[in-house]
């Protein structure tokens, strides 16, 4: 639903640096453009982390231990299985997944893309999501777990900060792969 508001605004759609990076690389979106996106998709997902904090507060308040569910794992992205070369692989492979088809829609925020857009991030989600609890977006993963890490949620974990670089390299890497192959297959 967001990329049919983003749309709506005059944006391209792209709530997510794993778009905007690898497309401005690969000559699909301004580079003018680059930094505003980045800037509004990291602010976007922190202020959406706030909102969270502050809906659910007075759970946070009750849960006094990770065992009974306090964990950044309500932010931010965490394994299932600790492995760093495979949970980068797996974010790697689900990014790829994910940027392939959103290369092949064409302009993803009219008509009924957008909501094809997020069928496909769902069915990434069940088929490919459960090893690392797939972020697809470095920006939903970072500044959650920064949201989580900052401010005062009550009887909080620890933020796993020494993950953190598989949700923010892992669908980078992937969605600098799809482009390059997109490209690839154009020639």
């Amino acid at each position: 639903m967001g990329v049919y508001v983003a749309g709506f605004l005059g944006s391209q759609g792209h709530l997510n640096p794993a778009v905007t990076i690898p497309y401005a690389i690969f000559g699909l979106f301004p580079w003018h453009s680059v930094v505003p996106y980045l800037a509004g998709q990291f602010l976007g997902a922190f202020v959406g982390a706030i909102i969270v904090i502050i809906q659910f507060y007075p759970q946070f308040k009750v849960t006094k231990t990770p065992k009974e569910g306090n964990t950044v794992g309500i932010f931010a992205t965490r394994p299932a299985i600790k492995n760093a070369p495979f949970n980068f692989l797996s974010e790697f492979i689900a990014t790829f997944t994910f940027i392939f088809v959103l290369l092949n829609l064409g302009n993803f925020t009219s008509e009924l893309k957008p909501l094809m857009v997020g069928l496909v991030i769902a069915v990434i989600g069940t088929c490919l999501g459960s090893t690392t609890g797939f972020a697809l977006n470095p920006a939903r993963d970072w500044s959650p777990r920064l949201a989580y890490t900052v401010l005062p949620v009550p009887n909080k974990g620890k933020s796993e900060w020494s993950y953190a670089w598989v949700p923010m390299l892992g669908p980078l890497a992937g969605s600098l792969f799809a482009c390059w192959v997109e490209q690839l297959a154009v020639i």
